[in-house]
């Protein structure tokens, strides 16, 4: 596990927007006949959401819905986050939230259509007036006197400075709060390795009447096919070469036709979810893997025989990058135990310390040849895990709060960290509405702001 800090210059050489200043250094040297550099326009707003995936969706909807002006901006041309441009699904994790419960009622429940769903969270945004603009990539934090004060956004047009009184940060990644200087974690404690990455998939032409469902390492264990269980048949295809060694668990979930499967086994290990270049590879790794799984379950599964690829992701999905440090931070302990804080602002999070080997295939710990994930019980997230220690005027939402590696293995998954973007949403209107910084909020204020949503049965 190891604590960053990135300056501006460090950020132009390694990581988010080097490639475009760079590019736009050397056109200025050697410009094109009748070239010239699109004019930087402005815009500005209360509250500027970065992300348009679950966590922007509802940060974005809740302070609009709480009388904030807002502008939600999104890097892609569809909103969704994973569960749309890397088809990840279903949506997990549990919590008490009357805003999640309304989102998963209105979308028909945890097995969407991820076809249609980018749709239908730009509704839930566009409803609680605040604007949507897509194809916005953020490329530079605006900073001044360690407060967040704008976003200079990258666009077809050019570039696009817009101000805020309050940043929420939904990138995932933490784009804005390290692009402001803001210290970061990443990676487990003492080799600093994060988890793999994975391209998901979906498959049709599925038997239906035969084909299996396996959801977790959990279930590998106990769904049988006529060579043994589903773990021991995936781990001897591991073993034999007919899988990469990284692949240990071969996950097919229910779609939302029948005939069809979702699929979540490809495994690449080693990569940094901010490198141009790992990510390169493991796209096309990834995608080498999946074909190599349809071979597989094409040959060992009832019911697949004749399956074929519907439907690749856009991009490969990431499960861990930057963790931004916080004035709380949330660990294992705090998830296992189920801790409750008397500033709570998500309220019985549930779901396992689901930690894919970063070093191997399966599991990184637990019983057993693919490793088991450790249970938790119902917990609580404290408001101070969404405030960086000292950058102000920004707030985070979803999985790059602070926490250690072990706790962002049960809180990054797509429900819970729609609960985290709602009380972020919910903190921003509230300190607009007291006129103080994000870290000086009464967080009471917020926890009522969340629950008038709930008495509002929105």
């Amino acid at each position: 596990m190891h604590e960053k800090h990135l300056s501006r210059r460090d950020m132009l050489a390694t990581g988010l927007a080097g490639a475009m200043f760079a590019s736009g250094a050397a056109a200025s040297a050697a410009p094109a006949p009748n070239a010239g550099r699109a004019a930087e326009t402005a815009h500005s707003t209360e509250v500027l959401v970065v992300g348009g995936g679950p966590a922007g969706m509802a940060a974005a909807s809740m302070a609009a819905r709480l009388g904030c002006k807002v502008l939600l901006v999104e890097r892609y041309g569809r909103m969704g986050g994973m569960a749309v441009q890397g088809m990840v699904g279903p949506l997990m994790g549990s919590v008490k939230s009357p805003f999640v419960d309304e989102v998963l009622q209105r979308i028909g429940g945890r097995h969407f259509d991820s076809e249609r769903l980018d749709l239908q969270y730009a509704s839930i945004v566009r409803e609680s007036g605040a604007k949507l603009w897509l194809h916005s990539w953020a490329a530079e934090a605006c900073v001044e006197d360690h407060r967040v004060t704008g976003v200079r956004l990258v666009s077809k047009q050019g570039m696009i400075r817009v101000t805020a009184r309050i940043i929420v940060d939904a990138t995932g990644d933490g784009d804005v709060a390290a692009l402001a200087g803001a210290a970061f974690e990443q990676g487990r404690t003492g080799d600093g390795l994060v988890q793999p990455v994975s391209i998901m998939y979906r498959l049709a032409g599925v038997d239906e009447k035969q084909a299996l469902v396996c959801g977790s390492e959990e279930e590998a264990h106990k769904v049988r096919v006529p060579e043994g269980t589903w773990c021991e048949v995936v781990t001897r295809g591991q073993k034999s070469g007919e899988l990469a060694s990284t692949i240990g668990v071969i996950r097919l979930y229910r779609a939302n036709r029948p005939g069809e499967r979702v699929v979540n086994a490809t495994q690449v290990n080693g990569i940094d979810g901010t490198k141009v270049e790992d990510l390169t590879r493991a796209e096309l790794e990834g995608r080498e893997q999946a074909y190599q799984v349809l071979d597989f379950v094409r040959k060992h599964a009832p019911g697949y025989e004749k399956a074929y690829v519907a439907a690749m992701p856009m991009t490969v999905g990431v499960r861990e990058t930057r963790r931004i440090l916080g004035v709380q931070y949330l660990t294992r302990d705090d998830c296992t135990s189920g801790r409750k804080w008397p500033d709570a602002v998500v309220r019985s999070a549930s779901f396992p310390i689901d930690i894919h080997n970063p070093s191997g295939s399966g599991q990184a710990e637990g019983e057993g040849p693919q490793g088991r994930a450790a249970r938790v019980k119902p917990y609580d997230i404290p408001y101070g895990c969404l405030v960086p220690r000292k950058i102000d005027g920004l707030l985070l939402a979803g999985r790059c709060i602070s926490g250690s590696h072990d706790a962002h293995a049960s809180y990054r998954v797509q429900c819970i960290a729609m609960a985290i973007g709602a009380a972020a949403g919910a903190a921003a209107a509230t300190a607009l509405k007291q006129d103080v910084l994000p870290r000086n909020v009464d967080v009471a204020q917020v926890q009522t702001a969340l629950a008038d949503e709930d008495r509002a049965g929105v």
